[in-house]
């Protein structure tokens, strides 16, 4: 009787366990996005933070969710790619009202214009729409054309992780062109950093694809590095102090 009453409450525990990790896969990966988001509400200012970054988990999200139809993965990371691309259309509609309104160039610019010099640099965000409409479009009817072969849905699905992974780059480059991290919030990369690990772990606790946890490690590895800037231009200014006491781009701490 013990015994029995013993297994029901591990039972019960272990269901709880994983409601609560599929939970936090599901909903983790936005989290570090609110900072960010009040942070450019509140400074009316979206120098500080990439819209590529924006770009990079739409396509990511996007080609994960294509790579299911050839490849079964576990349900939470479906809708995983489903909130992550609500979250980054958003943040991409405050960046674009943002910096437009801060914009001296009242010239449109437009994605059916095919300009490729003003690529995801647009005026208006039905324009970004229209861009990941297209591209949803057209990764739809190619994948629905090779669904049949093996090495293209593993290099979709390697694509779709690796895509992700590089989800850190564009801030870091962003970093090292404006020679600071002003702006960018630190809290961000710090719960982009914890998430990246502990995705990765459930990659590897629940036996995902390979092409998964490695990417994840990557990712990791981009976070550390961008911590790293973090530390090395607050250590070692490399902008005049006027800048950084411009009220406007003033870190969300």
């Amino acid at each position: 009787m013990e015994d029995e009453l013993f297994q029901q409450l591990m039972y019960i525990l272990n269901q709880l366990v994983s409601w609560v990790a599929a939970g936090a896969m599901v909903f983790g990966g936005v989290v570090p996005y609110i900072p960010q988001y009040r942070d450019i509400r509140r400074t009316q200012n979206a120098e500080g933070f990439s819209a590529y970054v924006c770009l990079v988990l739409l396509v990511a999200n996007i080609l994960r969710i294509l790579f299911r139809f050839g490849r079964y993965f576990e349900t939470p990371l479906l809708w995983q790619s489903i909130i992550m691309i609500i979250t980054m259309l958003i943040m991409l509609n405050l960046c674009t009202n943002v910096r437009v309104a801060a914009e001296l160039n009242t010239k449109r610019r437009s994605f059916i214009d095919l300009d490729w010099s003003h690529f995801w640099l647009w005026s208006r965000f039905v324009d970004y729409l229209q861009c990941v409409l297209s591209f949803t479009a057209v990764a739809a009817y190619v994948t629905y054309l090779l669904l049949d072969s093996v090495l293209f849905v593993e290099t979709l699905g390697f694509l779709a992780v690796f895509t992700e992974a590089m989800l850190g780059v564009p801030q870091l480059y962003c970093n090292y062109q404006n020679k600071s991290t002003e702006g960018m919030s630190i809290k961000m990369v710090c719960m982009w950093m914890s998430g990246d690990t502990f995705k990765t772990g459930y990659f590897l606790v629940t036996q995902a694809p390979v092409q998964f946890w490695t990417c994840g490690l990557l990712q990791v590895c981009v976070d550390l590095a961008i911590l790293f800037q973090v530390y090395y231009y607050s250590r070692y200014p490399q902008k005049p102090a006027s800048h950084a006491a411009n009220p406007t781009s003033a870190k969300a701490l």
